[in-house]
């Protein structure tokens, strides 16, 4: 029989879903030549488990360090190279089974047991309520006494063998707690109640088991939104059914009408509609054409699409996602590494208190033993600290599912934390509080030069650039040139974050970026006349210019112009009434960035930044309280990891910003941040409540047990009564609405 959450939580049928998906990273061996190797023990649900494992493999001298990842059920050992055997022979002596994964980190299919009938439990519980009224009434008590005891046999074996586990490793767990109270029960003549409570126990951790499992169920669903297999086109245009491991990157990929995308790729024919809601939370179909991305899991819509094929099934952002999300739950919150810690000192503290009760009155004051032992009893079972070791766990898990679910992805149970102190937030302009997607607007060229050779220099260097608005001058040259671009002898490449690009063209050094780096770059280099007045008007408009230069002066200046994205104003709104202060910040020319901020609602901003510029003001910010980043380049990168929380951009930013970030917005709307601040303000109330719910309850029976006021029913009511409130209360967060217009609706 398999452990419960704190007891034994049995392998239902909902958890052949969730093992099915799981992907764990495979062993690795570090500098030392310690080898990591994750894998799944389906027995191990919580801190009971955790302890009893954890007091086995410590010691060992294979074993240098032990993670657990309970709600996953994966446990990672860092081992010696030849440690794995002893380190799987070790679990199986204390009854855990270890799962291990292959070579790419898929967990090797698992044998799940049916989900166990209840029928048994039934008959368990007929017979412990004959065996109370037959006490009761006084009548057949040989009878009653044999209907209880079967009825702890058919209920309690299971917890009787692993209790007796427990209690050869020295591990005071519920289900040895549980073995010495029933135990003692039937000892001091209250068998029909030793029998009653153990079917209680039991009943009450099966549901409790469900409850957890619903947890688990909210992350495993983001994984199931994508399809087995998908339709692959050969060079003749025929199609193929193969399944996504087979299917290599720049394969052509099929998309018949309603049917889900398989993998990552770039849209080559169709013009249609696509449902990203699974992935980003969007709530709209999003418009394909040739050249834009779909993600897999996305559904599409009436027309068939053909893409190409950009990441593989492990790599796609579905896959990412939830990679994401299974680490983020091993991250502990720091709220729940202190109850951790503090079920350590409160298990022992009541046992001991128990002892106390049970020898202290009888010896020194003359008390009858019996009713001293009987609340002694009633200690050890409130003595397992459940309801409080789940409290955190379950409720942070489903917040970082339910988070998911909507399009934001929480790389930690921390993040949520820190979420609801958020008083500053600094933004990133291009790619952020804008679209992403600015268009070229005007170019103002160099008398003297051939008007084709400067612009197929200038889209040259563009194009090797990530930065939006480089991008958009290339694309907008392109339909100018003759010729292509890209086959220019450009040489020596470089990026300057914050800055621009140089490299050599025809042995001569040349330079494309704004208008203040250009200056930096070559001080002795006027713009030709008339130029300032136009560059200058355009930027108080909220264009941004880039200049391209050489040695010998400048040759063309080009004027780009982007739009607010639809959500910035409305999001900026709402961060104003969460009461999170704005600064915008950004490598762009100032008159443009203040420009670009007045427009959006933010009042103060700071251009002309470089990324260590942004670094200073983020630590500036963070002086005066717990301040946010968001952005989307890899100029921003630095700054994400400087601020107590990172926001990337899912689907503008780039791979470096949502690696670096904390917090991902799978659809780049902002409103996302306020809906962030609000689900961790309400996971924050919820924890709490749950936190003193469980402590107050206990607190509670255990004056009413050392009273003589509590009776074994009501103790187990305590603990595994507790543990069913904290467990709805914290799948409440699974119910939590998407954005809506007002982040106050969250709170």
């Amino acid at each position: 029989m398999s452990d419960q959450c704190c007891h034994h939580h049995g392998t239902t049928a909902m958890d052949a879903t969730v093992l099915d998906a799981l992907h764990v990273s495979p062993p690795t061996r570090d500098e030392q030549g310690m080898v990591s190797t994750p894998m799944r023990i389906m027995q191990m649900d919580c801190p009971t488990e955790e302890a009893l494992i954890r007091k086995r493999l410590q010691g060992m001298e294979q074993v240098s360090d032990i993670q657990f990842n309970l709600m996953q059920r994966v446990l990672t050992v860092r081992h010696t190279p030849d440690g794995l055997e002893a380190v799987l022979d070790a679990l199986r002596s204390i009854g855990f089974e270890a799962e291990l994964p292959d070579d790419t980190g898929e967990l090797e299919p698992s044998v799940v047991p049916r989900a166990r009938p209840w029928w048994p439990l039934a008959v368990a519980g007929a017979f412990a309520l004959l065996a109370e009224l037959s006490h009761a009434f006084a009548v057949w008590p040989l009878a009653g006494f044999i209907l209880a005891m079967a009825a702890i046999a058919i209920s309690g074996l299971g917890i009787y063998r692993k209790g007796l586990t427990a209690l050869a490793t020295r591990n005071l767990n519920i289900n040895a707690l549980m073995s010495i109270a029933v135990t003692g029960a039937f000892i001091l003549g209250q068998w029909p109640e030793a029998a009653m409570v153990m079917v209680l126990f039991v009943i009450a951790e099966r549901i409790e088991a469900r409850s957890l499992d619903q947890a688990r169920q909210s992350v495993a669903e983001l994984m199931d939104v994508a399809p087995a297999s998908v339709t692959v086109v050969d060079a003749h245009g025929q199609g193929s059914t193969q399944p996504l491991s087979q299917v290599g990157i720049g394969s052509v990929v099929r998309a018949m009408p309603g049917e889900r995308i398989g993998l990552d790729g770039v849209v080559t024919s169709g013009h249609g509609q696509v449902d990203q809601a699974p992935i980003t939370g969007e709530s709209r179909p999003q418009d394909k054409s040739p050249g834009d991305t779909v993600f897999a899991g996305s559904i599409n819509g009436m027309v068939e699409l053909e893409y190409r094929v950009t990441a593989g099934p492990n790599d796609t952002m579905l896959a990412r996602i939830v990679h994401a999300v299974h680490d983020a739950q091993a991250r502990k919150a720091p709220v729940q590494r202190f109850i951790d810690r503090f079920a350590q000192i409160y298990t022992p503290v009541a046992c001991l208190i128990a002892l106390l009760v049970a020898v202290v009155p009888p010896l020194v004051f003359g008390q009858p033993w019996y009713d001293w032992v009987y609340r002694a009893l009633v200690l050890l079972v409130i003595a397992c600290p459940c309801a409080l070791v789940i409290a955190t766990p379950v409720a942070v898990v489903s917040a970082l599912g339910v988070a998911a679910r909507h399009g934001v992805l929480v790389k930690g149970g921390r993040y949520l934390e820190q979420g609801r102190h958020l008083t500053r937030l600094a933004i990133d302009k291009t790619g952020t509080v804008t679209t992403g997607k600015p268009q070229l607007a005007h170019t103002l060229l160099a008398p003297g030069h051939d008007e084709q050779a400067i612009l197929a220099l200038a889209a040259g260097l563009a194009m090797r650039s990530d930065h939006p608005v480089a991008l958009a001058m290339a694309k907008g040259l392109q339909g100018r040139l003759h010729e292509y671009a890209d086959a220019l002898p450009i040489q020596h490449y470089e990026a300057v974050p914050g800055g621009g690009v140089h490299a050599r063209y025809q042995s001569e050094q040349v330079f494309l970026g704004s208008p203040d780096w250009i200056a930096a770059q070559l001080p002795h280099v006027s713009l030709p006349e008339g130029w300032l007045p136009v560059i200058g008007a355009e930027q108080q408009q909220g264009g941004t210019v880039s200049i391209l230069a050489n040695s010998h002066g400048a040759l063309a200046a080009f004027v780009v112009t982007d739009t607010l994205r639809p959500s910035s104003v409305q999001a900026i709104r709402q961060w104003n009434e969460l009461g999170i202060q704005t600064l915008m910040l950004s490598g762009d020319h100032p008159d443009t960035v203040s420009a670009v901020a007045s427009q959006a609602g933010i009042t103060a901003s700071h251009g002309g930044l470089l990324p260590q510029d942004k670094i200073a003001h983020v630590a500036r910010l963070m002086e005066q309280g717990p301040t946010g980043m968001i952005g989307d380049g890899i100029n921003d990168a630095p700054a994400l990891a400087q601020a107590d929380i990172g926001f990337a951009m899912g689907v503008a930013g780039s791979n470096v910003a949502l690696e670096t970030a904390d917090v991902a917005l799978m659809d780049d709307d902002l409103r996302k941040v306020s809906w962030f601040v609000g689900l961790a303000r309400r996971t924050h109330s919820i924890l709490v409540q749950n936190i003193a719910l469980a402590l107050g309850l206990k607190l509670l029976f255990l004056i009413l047990a050392v009273m003589g006021l509590a009776t074994m029913w009501m103790a187990v009511f305590a603990d595994v009564g507790a543990s069913l409130i904290v467990l709805a209360n914290s799948l409440r967060l699974l119910r939590t609405r998407p954005v809506k217009a007002m982040a106050h609706a969250l709170v």
